[in-house]
């Protein structure tokens, strides 16, 4: 199963981003949408899990601020803000998160932290990034997506 891993979209999906989307099976969004048609595009491409981020403001009062969801046997937790997440998180083996806009990929105790970072528009001088996964045997193998120019 292949996943894409965005966030922070803020209003902005980029081409580039829409051509990975094409390949994946799900879609996972770490919140910071903006806007409801970004939620309609990116629904168009693979079932979709997302969050509510704190930019996400009345228009995205029905999108959960927190999500767990298992998939071939991996449960992955998600929050916007890495600061919400549960401190129990006992059975979850994947967290995704956003909000910073810095991509994260380690492993702590057994649990993958992803942040995919930001593929909308480039702020604080941040890298523009996403990620896509592949989910076999109950293992999460995680690729690293730079998106290279700016939109004019």
């Amino acid at each position: 199963m292949k996943l894409a891993i965005l966030s922070d979209t803020h209003g902005l999906l980029r081409p580039e981003v829409v051509e990975y989307l094409k390949t994946a099976d799900v879609i996972f969004h770490g919140g910071d949408i903006n806007k409801q048609c970004i939620v309609d595009t990116l629904q168009q491409y693979a079932p979709l899990y997302i969050v509510r981020g704190n930019n996400d403001k009345e228009w995205a009062e029905h999108i959960p601020h927190d999500l767990t969801v298992t998939l071939d046997g991996v449960t992955f937790t998600m929050v916007h803000n890495r600061k919400e997440i549960p401190a129990d998180l006992s059975g979850v083996d994947v967290v995704v998160f956003g909000h910073s806009h810095k991509y994260v990929e380690e492993e702590k105790n057994g649990i993958l932290w992803l942040n995919p970072g930001s593929c909308g528009p480039r702020r604080f001088h941040q890298e523009i990034t996403m990620m896509m996964a592949e989910l076999t045997d109950g293992k999460v193998q995680v690729e690293k997506i730079s998106i290279s120019h700016e939109v004019k």
